[in-house]
């Protein structure tokens, strides 16, 4: 699979604006491990992941709203261990997501 920098840098060199989203933060259960990384394009094109597929179309809207002109955030999502299983998780977890434009 392709590293979601190599994407960020072929989308880059068409000239697309692209938003980055980064995990930084791990408590408990998580899929995927601080570091991982998300990409968004401006024309709707979506490289790598942040978690197992549970936040990704959130995290898809904010960065549309960073390449939109918005500020870069810090998202939190969680759902604590009493609450997992009624959701179809094994076990609850909590992740933070930077997501800021891209800027070479």
């Amino acid at each position: 699979m392709k590293d979601v920098i190599e994407q960020v840098d072929d989308w880059v060199a068409r000239g697309d604006r692209v938003a980055l989203a980064t995990v930084v933060g791990v408590k408990r259960s998580a899929p995927r491990p601080p570091g991982s990384k998300m990409a968004v394009n401006d024309r709707g094109e979506v490289y790598g992941a942040v978690s197992g597929g549970c936040v990704e179309g959130a995290v898809v809207q904010v960065a549309e709203g960073v390449l939109a002109g918005g500020r870069p955030q810090l998202l939190h999502y969680g759902i604590p261990d009493s609450d997992a299983w009624d959701v179809g998780l094994p076990c609850g977890g909590e992740i933070d997501v930077w997501v800021e434009r891209y800027e070479p």
